[in-house]
């Protein structure tokens, strides 16, 4: 932000981006990346930011967060199982739309809002989805090996605890930290609250 006092030299007259009144060359003006405000303008803009700022953690609907983010979780892990099933390969990098839906599924479903509780919630989501659509994974390729060779056995959609972990640990590679860790990375990110720059006025 730069602000032409009323004393300033040389400058030519421009309009006020809000308002659209001519400032003169003397008049004092606020200097931004949109282009010019008047004091009176910008001063009711970033109070209007400040606003939405603040409204944007306030009276969150925490059922229907959770509600958007478990299927958003669901969506994400049967676009990854359906891809494995598909083309017989565990493409790991197509995990990371989990954490894109389950964040894109909070906001929807609570009117776009964000707030740090939000961000927790989300990862949570995200995490928890990953890992059961590794296991879906996993569990379609076990089953595709098994028929190839004329073998059957029973591995359900909802697992006990323990056949969870063991199919989840047998198609686990210590490079799936790096998917997971993208997982949580965009889950995350999908809900920070917005700030504002407040030198600047703006949002960023």
């Amino acid at each position: 932000m730069n602000t032409q006092p009323a004393d300033s030299k040389g400058e030519d007259s421009v309009e006020c981006q809000q308002c659209g009144r001519t400032l003169a060359p003397h008049e004092e003006r606020v200097l931004t990346e949109g282009g010019a405000f008047c004091q009176t303008c910008f001063s009711l803009l970033k109070d209007q930011l400040n606003a939405a700022a603040s409204a944007q953690s306030q009276d969150i609907n925490y059922s229907a967060a959770l509600l958007g983010g478990l299927l958003g979780g669901a969506g994400g892990a049967v676009v990854w199982w359906g891809f494995t099933v598909l083309t017989g390969v565990a493409f790991g990098l197509v995990a990371i739309v989990i954490g894109f839906a389950v964040s894109r599924g909070i906001s929807y479903f609570t009117g776009g809002k964000r707030a740090l509780q939000l961000q927790v919630m989300s990862v949570a989501i995200a995490a928890a989805s990953y890992f059961y659509a590794s296991y879906l994974v996993t569990r379609s390729l076990i089953l595709q090996q098994l028929a190839e060779s004329g073998e059957t056995i029973q591995l359900p959609l909802l697992p006990n605890p323990s056949d969870f972990v063991t199919i989840v640990s047998a198609g686990f590679r210590p490079f799936d930290l790096v998917f997971l860790a993208i997982v949580v990375w965009e889950a995350w990110r999908g809900l920070a609250p917005i700030k504002l720059d407040r030198t600047q006025g703006a949002a960023t």
